[in-house]
């Protein structure tokens, strides 16, 4: 029983979550960009009213949309929804995903460098051994491995945050009565949920276990709640030392290194390495899901190697972005992918997609109204 609400209603959610952490808040970079930038309480207010809002119910109606529809990889569930717009989103995510493996790409050596002094090549080559590995051992073994580091996850933002309220909650309460004004916050929380919505379509492989409608709205609403959580702590924590975090370049770094204790920092450090690894393997997994999904369609399968040979290119092709810069990359890669994924996914979601679900509710009802 309990292992069936697991897999219905919280497995969408940590999985959701492991994919978005890497190119969500892992840096800390992106929780400053959209949201302290603003000041701490906006940004704060964007964190929560906004971007947690946004997250469930769009996430509630994709899944829903995916169970009525019995699609669970992105491109089935677009041609549903868009019919031959279904195209637009892949040309959407296939750069998404590009700019989102640099940032792993980059984030990964830069950790191997000034962590434990290795050459930035090792931290890019063992994302790419790793994220082959799960993705050869398929679906199943991806389910448990990203479920798991995220209870691990977990654990470790639980500490920084409950450490950092004990080193400097003083500071945290004085930033919120006097940092910043942020009249913008609104947008910045729409901006950071847009771009991270693109995750969603990405984990509908974890939907599979969900049989009613209540199961789907129930595991999408808990899916912001599970996924903005550790990013919130973060936040709580990094509020301690704003302003002068916002200039860094990577602010976990900057909070670890306030903490003072150089073994967490490395237990940080090497499970931040971690859901870098989840977050590539989610990203592409789900282009491995399509390419199933489409071989199916024509007789045919996909050979068991060609899922870490997609992570090689892929993985690959990220590699000559690395050179643009973790802040570079987040702060105009993302901003553009931003206002894309609000006019391919998220409007059409919450429009069509509410309609198409109305719908077939009132046709169900009325069939059964004239049943004898």
């Amino acid at each position: 029983m309990r292992s069936s609400f697991f897999r219905k209603y919280l497995l969408p959610g940590f999985v959701f979550q492991s994919v978005v952490i890497a190119g969500g808040y892992g840096t800390g970079r992106e929780i400053v960009q959209f949201f302290l930038s603003y000041g701490p309480l906006p940004g704060l207010l964007a964190m929560v009213l906004v971007s947690t809002v946004i997250w469930s119910l769009v996430a509630a109606v994709s899944f829903e949309l995916a169970r009525r529809f019995g699609t669970y990889e992105y491109r089935s569930f677009f041609k549903r929804l868009l019919g031959p717009g279904w195209i637009l989103f892949e040309i959407c995510y296939i750069p998404f995903m590009l700019l989102v493996l640099a940032v792993i790409g980059a984030a990964a050596g830069s950790i191997m460098e000034e962590t434990f002094g290795l050459p930035y090549a090792v931290g890019a080559l063992g994302i790419l051994v790793a994220v082959a590995l799960l993705l050869f051992l398929g679906t199943g073994w991806i389910e448990r491995a990203l479920a798991a580091w995220s209870f691990v996850l977990y654990g470790v933002y639980f500490v920084l945050f409950i450490w950092a309220f004990g080193r400097f909650g003083g500071s945290i309460a004085e930033s919120f009565r006097t940092g910043g004004t942020g009249a913008s916050w609104v947008v910045g929380g729409i901006k950071y949920a847009a771009y991270n919505l693109a995750a969603i379509p990405v984990v509908l492989f974890a939907t599979r276990h969900i049989e009613t409608r209540r199961e789907a709205i129930g595991a999408g609403l808990l899916t912001g709640v599970i996924g903005i959580l550790p990013g919130l702590l973060f936040y709580l924590a990094m509020v301690g030392l704003y302003p002068e975090i916002l200039g860094r370049p990577v602010p976990a770094n900057h909070v670890l290194e306030a903490l003072g204790s150089h073994g967490f920092q490395i237990v940080f450090q090497v499970v931040l390495f971690g859901t870098l690894i989840e977050t590539g393997t989610g990203m592409i997994h789900a282009v491995n899901e399509r390419l199933s999904t489409f071989m199916e369609e024509r007789g045919s399968h996909l050979p068991r190697w060609m899922r870490p040979a997609t992570a090689a290119v892929f993985l690959g092709g990220a590699l000559g972005l690395t050179g643009f810069g973790l802040v570079d990359l987040i702060a105009r890669g993302y901003g553009t992918m931003t206002w894309v994924f609000m006019a391919v996914y998220v409007v059409p979601v919450l429009t069509l997609g509410v309609w198409i679900l109305v719908r077939d509710s009132r046709s169900s009802a009325g069939a059964t109204s004239v049943e004898p």
